[in-house]
């Protein structure tokens, strides 16, 4: 598992592009037969990627966590990007499709990851926080999911959002995720940004064409960057920054939250004048 280490904006301001990669890019996630761990210190978040192929995947407590299983302080949600497989939690299996995502609760103490067609395989995506209290496991499809619309399409942000994992959906002790689905047409996302200085987050965009690129944006309103993403990668967002993209052609993107409270709504806006 890579560890990567807090950062603070005032000397993110002075990173050259291959350093911003470095610090907030994940790009190798998805390898066949292998689950690939990151850990951020922003909120000592876990996420990877999981390619299930001959054999089930079972996830163990890595070295840094010093538990004796990985679920034992932590809660864990799986949304899978690929293929139709299976998350088996303690014996009991969940069928996942394209979009469908999985809560599991603090203390679970084993979990299998397995693909319905080992040549075709699934592409489990996971985000892991730390828990002091027991959620019931649920399973969460697109269709159990109310989307609430925000944007424009006169300002291209036109978009659906579906509220997993959330205060008003699945409960978690402080677990967010949720799925963003760009409109046609409309290939901003978070744009005019905003803050939430209470959460970290992570955006994790996938369905993207091999050619094409997202245009992630990040640091400070005053003191803006941005990095050229790739599908199936994962930028952490400090709490201190915006977090903002453009695609160029369509795409999908999972976001995931820890911190002080579980309130999709509570965030601080930005007016897009100040931006720099």
């Amino acid at each position: 598992m890579e560890n990567r280490y807090a950062t603070n904006p005032t000397d993110m301001k002075f990173y050259t592009t291959e350093r911003l990669r470095k610090e907030y890019l994940v790009e190798s996630m998805f390898v066949n037969g292998e689950i690939r761990l990151v850990h951020t210190h922003q909120d000592r978040v876990i996420l990877g990627g999981v390619v299930p192929t001959d054999y089930a995947l079972k996830i163990e407590a890595p070295d840094t966590t010093r538990t004796s299983f990985f679920l034992e302080r932590r809660e864990m949600a799986v949304m899978n990007v690929g293929p139709s497989g299976s998350v088996i939690v303690d014996g009991t299996a969940y069928f996942l499709e394209s979009k469908d995502c999985l809560y599991i609760g603090q203390g679970q103490r084993e979990v299998f990851f397995q693909s319905d067609d080992s040549s075709n395989p699934a592409h489990f995506y996971l985000f892991s926080t730390i828990a002091h209290r027991t959620c019931p496991t649920r399973k969460i499809s697109p269709r159990d999911v109310e989307p609430t619309w925000n944007g424009d399409a006169r300002e291209f942000n036109n978009r659906s959002v579906y509220n997993y994992i959330h205060a008003d959906g699945v409960q978690s002790c402080e677990l967010m995720m949720g799925l963003t689905v760009p409109q046609p047409g409309s290939n901003w996302l978070t744009m005019p940004p905003h803050l939430h200085d209470r959460r970290m987050e992570v955006y994790f965009y996938f369905g993207l064409d091999e050619d094409a690129r997202i245009f992630h944006f990040l640091g400070r309103p005053e003191e803006t960057r941005h990095m050229v993403v790739c599908n199936e990668q994962a930028v952490i967002s400090p709490p201190w920054s915006i977090h903002s993209s453009v695609g160029t052609n369509s795409y999908y993107l999972i976001w995931a939250m820890a911190g002080e409270n579980n309130c999709y709504t509570d965030v601080d806006k930005v007016d897009i004048r100040t931006l720099r």
